[in-house]
């Protein structure tokens, strides 16, 4: 007798999200990304459709980094001295297909720029690449709320993806966003409830969840990565069992993460069983990038040139039917 068929029938798409205008759209994007839209778990095409592919964007300061690990300085170089130049090497040279503009320098506690002076820097920024381009705050709520809606005013037409909102501080970005037409990142402490509350609160001001992009938070290689690993993947479920508020993509800020852990940045000299410092470190933040694919993420924020070009390799292959 045959075997039954054991293919999950899934009853709801993820909603699919496009970041980024060109000209005929009233923006100066030279391409556009479009996220989500599949109707299975990673990858498992005999399933449903996965109509896009992961997409890796790559991290830009609006300030040169202090602490960040050598061999990561040593492979971006001296592009990291200027936003534009750092965000064009992105593109021409390492391959990434979104740039992710962090506002680290408006924070208080590093720099305290002014709103105008991140928004001169997204303005050098989208001169500089034609790739679309995700806004990050600087972690600082009430700086966040006076940088961001300025720096969405002279990005108006272009469809970025802005962020973070969260449970306590959503309202200011939500209707900055409304009013400018940007996508927008909803940001929660590994927690499906909270992840879901952030949304239905967007949701309730008039924002469209097809504009919506989920940042459930994310962990490095060993650093809790179980956890976070579940969180996505339950949230992945119920969206596809019929939860239309958790329907959204997901972002990682998998760089950042991976680069915290003292595995990844440590010395030879401080720990020399640990093997290359030159090689760990990017093979720390690949082996975390991969993990959290099959989590279902759909947009991956990484650093290290190599790790970028040999995650694009693993997606290709993943998506081969």
């Amino acid at each position: 007798m045959p075997l039954p068929d054991a293919t999950e029938k899934w009853t709801m798409a993820i909603n699919e999200v496009a970041v980024g205008a060109g000209p005929d759209e009233g923006g100066t994007r030279t391409s556009v990304v479009r996220v989500g839209g599949e109707k299975t778990l990673p990858y498992m095409h005999f399933e449903g459709p996965m109509p896009n592919r992961t997409v890796v964007a790559m991290e830009v300061w609006d300030r040169a980094p202090t602490d960040w690990a050598p061999p990561l300085m040593e492979a971006l170089g001296d592009v990291v001295n200027s936003p534009a130049e750092w965000a064009k090497a992105c593109e021409e040279k390492f391959g990434a297909e979104m740039i992710c503009l962090t506002l680290k320098g408006t924070h208080p506690d590093f720099g305290n720029a002014s709103p105008d002076d991140a928004a001169a820097v997204v303005k050098s920024v989208l001169a500089a690449t034609g790739l679309p381009l995700i806004i990050w705050g600087g972690g600082h709520d009430e700086k966040d709320n006076l940088v961001l809606p300025k720096c969405g005013q002279v990005a108006a037409g272009e469809r970025c993806l802005i962020g973070t909102i969260k449970e306590d501080n959503y309202k200011t970005l939500t209707a900055s966003c409304l009013a400018d037409r940007h996508n927008l990142i909803a940001e929660s402490p590994i927690d499906i409830n909270i992840a879901k509350q952030v949304n239905i609160l967007a949701s309730d001001m008039g924002f469209p969840p097809e504009r919506m992009v989920i940042f459930p938070a994310t962990g490095a290689l060993g650093y809790g990565m179980e956890y976070v690993y579940s969180i996505q993947e339950r949230g992945r479920l119920a969206a596809l069992g019929g939860d239309k508020m958790m329907a959204m993509p997901v972002i990682c800020q998998v760089g950042q993460e991976a680069w915290r852990a003292k595995e990844a940045k440590a010395t030879a000299e401080e720990f020399p069983q640990w093997g290359d410092e030159q090689e760990r470190g990017t093979l720390w933040e690949l082996t975390t990038a991969v993990s959290l694919l099959q989590a279902g993420a759909d947009i991956m924020v990484m650093r290290h040139p190599k790790a970028v070009a040999a995650l694009k390799g693993v997606i290709a292959e993943l998506m081969k039917p």
